[in-house]
């Protein structure tokens, strides 16, 4: 890791709660990660938008019924920045991730590092990088979805936000969805410029009477009323 991107990171993937993080994530399927980014990565983020060699393809979600705004895929390698936390990140996800798909009995077991992880990606001929920016104006949003891109699939994953909520846009709340628990319940995580949301891509365990039963989580962007959001994900598999 380099000092420039030390200092563009905020110190949470080292420094975070993570037996709050965890206990977070096994009562709700999600938690927060304060300051994950620096104000100053967030702006370099946003303000490379535009340069189109930076990505692999550009998505508008309209076209496809995904809702209203667009999204970058980035190519390899990444930006410094993100490249230092999908690294930073995955093996402190990896102890949950694995206790996770042993209590929803999956015969799964993920490897200690992403390069290893990858590698498996990679076998699968999941070879296409997944960490994305997406970009809201005014009215647009994220309909609820699960970010599935092939056979091998890590139960968790990071969304960022780049913008000012209150200065740079108003709405635009991120919202997670479960179903399949005795109650069918709906999650609004207020951010941050700055923090992340590290959340169940697909399906997370809840304790029952006599064992765990597999609760299928949603996520996605409410409408935002004024401004421009901007968020960056970081998904730990790569795409077919």
């Amino acid at each position: 890791m380099t000092a420039a991107a030390t200092a563009e990171m905020g110190g949470a993937a080292v420094d975070c709660d993570w037996a709050g993080v965890q206990a977070s994530l096994d009562a709700r399927g999600y938690a927060v990660l304060p300051g994950l980014l620096a104000a100053p990565a967030c702006h370099t983020l946003v303000a490379r938008y535009d340069d189109a060699h930076r990505y692999r393809s550009r998505v508008v979600m309209a076209r496809h019924g995904f809702g209203s705004g667009e999204y970058q895929y980035f190519n390899y390698p990444l930006p410094e920045s993100l490249q230092t936390l999908r690294t930073a990140l995955y093996p402190r996800l990896v102890p949950i991730a694995n206790r996770w798909a042993g209590l929803m009995r999956a015969n799964t077991c993920y490897p200690p590092t992403l390069d290893a992880f990858l590698e498996r990606c990679h076998a699968a001929g999941q070879t296409r990088p997944t960490p994305l920016i997406l970009k809201y104006g005014v009215g647009d949003y994220n309909c609820l979805h699960q970010d599935l891109y092939g056979e091998q699939v890590f139960p968790l994953q990071v969304a960022a936000l780049l913008s000012n909520p209150g200065e740079d846009f108003s709405g635009g709340e991120f919202v997670m969805t479960e179903t399949g628990s005795a109650e069918q319940l709906a999650h609004v995580v207020p951010l941050r410029q700055g923090d992340a949301v590290v959340f169940t891509v697909n399906q997370r365990p809840v304790k029952g009477v006599r064992a765990s039963r597999r609760v299928a989580m949603r996520h996605g962007v409410s409408r935002v009323r004024t401004g421009h959001r901007y968020t960056v994900g970081l998904i730990f598999h790569d795409a077919l």
